[in-house]
């Protein structure tokens, strides 16, 4: 599992002394804590969703990242650009724009989708199929380019 994972990787970075790793994934164990005993869970954390918290991670570090950046602090925005290196280990690798493509083409086919009206319907297998693997944007813009 991947709390157990993050687990003995934080005791690896203790050893390593590696202070941004260590940070990282100290963080991280804390909002899977958070989730395995939020209300309504079962005191367990599935991967799907271990994978889910770890994505919006990474992406509200690039955000602050790019806010720093254009509030003129390179420091600030070399520090989250090293975390999301860190969180991004974890994460499954991302397609690209032209294999989310295909994978939308293919759903379209298997939904049977020929228009703009059946955008949910699409967007519903292709967020469950891609999930982890693509901003929900870029599946978004794809399945309008397609269906439009």
């Amino acid at each position: 599992m991947l709390f157990d994972q993050i687990s003995n990787d934080i005791k690896d970075a203790m050893k390593a002394r590696d202070k941004v790793r260590l940070e990282t994934l100290r963080n991280i164990k804390k909002v899977f804590l958070e989730a395995k005993t939020a209300p309504g869970s079962n005191g367990t954390l599935e991967d799907a969703d271990a994978l889910k918290i770890l994505a919006k991670l990474a992406k509200q570090g690039k955000e602050s990242a790019l806010t720093f950046s254009q509030a003129n602090r390179p420091d600030l925005a070399e520090g989250e650009l090293a975390q999301v290196a860190v969180i991004e280990e974890y994460l499954p690798k991302q397609l690209t724009e032209d294999e989310i493509r295909e994978a939308v083409k293919a759903i379209i086919a298997e939904t049977g989708a020929t228009s703009m009206k059946e955008m949910g319907k699409v967007m519903g297998v292709a967020s469950k199929q891609l999930a982890g693997k693509a901003d929900g944007r870029v599946i978004s813009a794809i399945v309008k380019e397609c269906l439009g």
